[in-house]
């Protein structure tokens, strides 16, 4: 069973950076796809970017609330899946979580479309 490990959370004030990082416990884990999700106190849970690993490597969707700001990558050499951070509002205060997909869909932004889950990292951004 692959399990998904976040890191790179904490507190920041706004306008600053992170960088989280998924690193999957099977080195030959290969995912169609892997994604970053959020989830506020009181709120759904929340897609925010998806990277397509085969068949089209490098394929990515973000979601608009974070277009411009958020960045996801993927070290295939580590299995190590990345989300940078930029400009952080006090409202991307979350927990945030890293997801892959052993089959393919073509619904990225919808959590059933991820059958492994991190456990989830605490993004706190302070005003």
């Amino acid at each position: 069973q692959v399990q998904l490990v976040e890191s790179g959370g904490g507190l920041v004030q706004a306008g600053g950076s992170l960088r989280l990082s998924c690193a999957a416990s099977q080195r030959t884990f290969s995912p169609y796809h892997m994604g970053w999700f959020r989830q506020a106190p009181g709120k759904e849970r929340e897609f925010l970017a998806s990277i397509q690993i085969t068949p089209i490597s490098g394929r990515v969707t973000y979601a608009g609330s974070v277009q411009g700001r958020f960045a996801i990558s993927r070290a295939n050499a580590e299995n190590t899946l990345y989300l940078q951070m930029n400009s952080l509002k006090p409202e991307d205060t979350a927990v945030y979580y890293c997801a892959a997909s052993s089959t393919y869909s073509s619904k990225v932004e919808m959590q059933y479309a991820y059958d492994y889950w991190g456990q989830g990292t605490q993004v706190t951004v302070s005003s």
